[in-house]
């Protein structure tokens, strides 16, 4: 089969101690329609080399202003297709952008009438927000997308990564990093969405910490958290073996 996909241009941004990473599209991503559902033709598709896949719009609001946690979808599901999609595309695309940052990533989807055809039936930018794997071979079996267009606000699950590790004190005497929150919950808005968020150790000493309220963020993102008190990680002292 030909290569659907194209690459495109990347941006970055960062944020004093904390840094926020939000990258555009590597890829556009080509997927035809399939009419029915169910096992058997799902396990057809993925012998044929695809992926079953489906993407619909998806809408999060703040329903109480005084609670930031307090978020709930604004409507019901609308503008859903189910799709497939090249195993060998996703595959390509996950190694570009590594996958903890597949499902924080947005990408350009084009909807085709058929494999290799050049009717579009339709297009825009898309999140995953699931990736359904087979538990004994890591395959794909599922992807699930929502559109990502400008003016909605959707949930995002960020991933935390930890920088300065090799210019960290505590680190140095000893301490090992207790990665207490790998990834972070936002509402972002759609066109507005952090790739990854970088947390700075190298300042840390032993038992020092990174606690939520210490990272700072474009305020359009909600944390979707009660307690900005709890750490995201912290650098502990190595137990010494009696």
């Amino acid at each position: 089969m030909s290569k659907w996909w194209r690459a495109v241009a990347t941006t970055a941004g960062g944020l004093r101690s904390t840094e926020v990473t939000s990258r555009r599209s590597y890829f556009t991503i080509q997927a035809i329609p399939r009419e029915v559902s169910g096992r058997r033709v799902s396990s057809r598709d993925r012998a044929q080399g695809r992926i079953p896949a489906v993407v619909f719009s998806q809408n999060y609001v703040q329903s109480k202003p005084e609670d930031p946690t307090s978020i709930v979808a604004s409507s019901s599901v609308s503008r859903k297709f189910l799709l497939t999609t090249e195993r060998k595309q996703i595959k390509t695309i996950i190694d570009s952008v590594d996958l903890p940052f597949f499902c924080s990533t947005t990408f350009p989807l084009q909807i085709r009438a058929g494999s290799g055809s050049s009717t579009l039936l339709e297009s825009g930018k898309v999140l995953p927000i699931k990736i359904h794997k087979d538990e004994e071979t890591g395959k794909i079996l599922n992807l699930v997308f929502v559109w990502a267009e400008d003016g909605t606000k959707l949930r995002v699950d960020v991933p935390v990564v930890f920088k300065g590790e090799h210019e960290c004190p505590g680190l140095k005497k000893g301490g090992y990093l207790n990665k207490i929150r790998p990834s972070l919950k936002f509402l972002c808005p759609a066109e507005n969405i952090p790739q990854k968020i970088e947390v700075d150790i190298s300042q840390l000493d032993v038992e020092d910490k990174v606690s939520l309220h210490d990272i700072d963020v474009h305020p359009a993102w909600k944390l979707l958290s009660k307690n900005e008190a709890i750490p995201v990680c912290k650098v502990k002292a190595t137990p010494v073996d009696s």
